[in-house]
């Protein structure tokens, strides 16, 4: 048994598909496929069900395959242990990021990473919470920034900031002429929302229950429109098609009168959501974490809240 025939295994299980997994890692079909079947020689077992277009595992296989990860990532670990001896900070940073907090947080998190530890660039991925928290247990990741709360996930945490919502309008709205706006108000209201996948609009939904029976199924364009990301629903909102729901840092200026929109916050206490920064108990590299949470920390993005420890 090698630690090359379990990455194979664990790569088919992930992929479902001999080829892909292949391509995954670089080799050859061929390659792969025998020492799959090595192994499984080895152990008298079959780990995989051949035949169809999906390649399934079977239960037995589901077992060693997720004993195969945390072999991997242990040995990820006795690497990591040995760059840590020489700099902790030596080395990429692979930052995973919810779509919601990147285009925000990413430009002076990377300026300010760049001048506190040029020798530790960071990789970055954007993507939703259920994806980074896949790619951090497969170890594609060293940490990932989101927001709470989370599916149980087993993984060490660190707070970072909260940030209120605030309520964006077109310029004519008659809202403008308020000073906060109470989240119950917003069930009379069109609203624009993400689509599925993003926890901004799980959080939205929690703000005011009414609009999920309208973004449901069969229902979805009678009251609410579903976009792909924050910056399309601010263009919908300045067109005069409704309301949206904003995190703070997306809104450099509340007190902007120039444009097409306007933004207001909610009556106290304001909905809002708790960002974190989230990683592998086993990662080593702790003194790369401290100095994102410590860059985080004096980013200034507007109207947040910050509770990480390292400042």
């Amino acid at each position: 048994m090698t630690l090359t025939e379990l990455k194979y295994i664990v790569a088919v299980a992930r992929a479902k598909h001999f080829g892909h997994a292949a391509e995954a890692c670089y080799v050859a079909q061929p390659t792969l496929s025998v020492a799959i079947k090595k192994l499984e020689d080895e152990l008298g077992v079959v780990l995989f069900e051949r035949g169809g277009a999906e390649i399934s595992v079977t239960p037995l296989g589901a077992q060693i395959v997720a004993q195969a990860e945390r072999v991997l990532e242990q040995t990820a670990a006795i690497k990591e242990l040995a760059k840590q001896n020489k700099d902790p900070l030596a080395g990429p940073l692979r930052l995973g990021v919810i779509y919601t907090i990147g285009p925000y947080l990413l430009p002076p998190l990377v300026k300010g990473m760049i001048a506190k530890v040029p020798q530790m660039p960071l990789i970055l991925q954007e993507n939703f919470t259920v994806k980074l928290l896949e790619m951090l247990r497969q170890g594609e990741l060293d940490a990932a920034i989101m927001a709470l709360p989370l599916p149980e996930h087993g993984m060490a945490m660190q707070v970072l900031y909260d940030e209120p919502f605030v309520v964006a309008m077109p310029t004519a709205h008659p809202w403008t002429k308020r000073k906060t706006i109470p989240a119950d108000d917003l069930k009379t209201e069109n609203m624009l929302l993400l689509g599925n996948g993003h926890c901004f609009r799980d959080q939205v939904l929690e703000v005011c229950p009414e609009m999920a029976r309208f973004s449901a199924p069969g229902n979805g364009m009678q009251r609410t429109f579903e976009g792909s990301s924050l910056e399309t629903i601010r263009h919908m909102v300045a067109s005069g098609i409704g309301l949206t729901v904003l995190p703070r840092a997306s809104v450099p200026d509340m007190d902007a009168k120039d444009g097409m929109l306007q933004f207001r916050p909610f009556d106290q206490p304001s909905p809002s959501r708790r960002v974190v920064i989230v990683w592998r108990k086993s990662f080593t590299r702790k003194a790369a974490i401290d100095a994102v949470c410590e860059v985080v920390a004096s980013c200034n993005l507007p109207g947040i809240t910050t509770l990480c420890d390292h400042q």
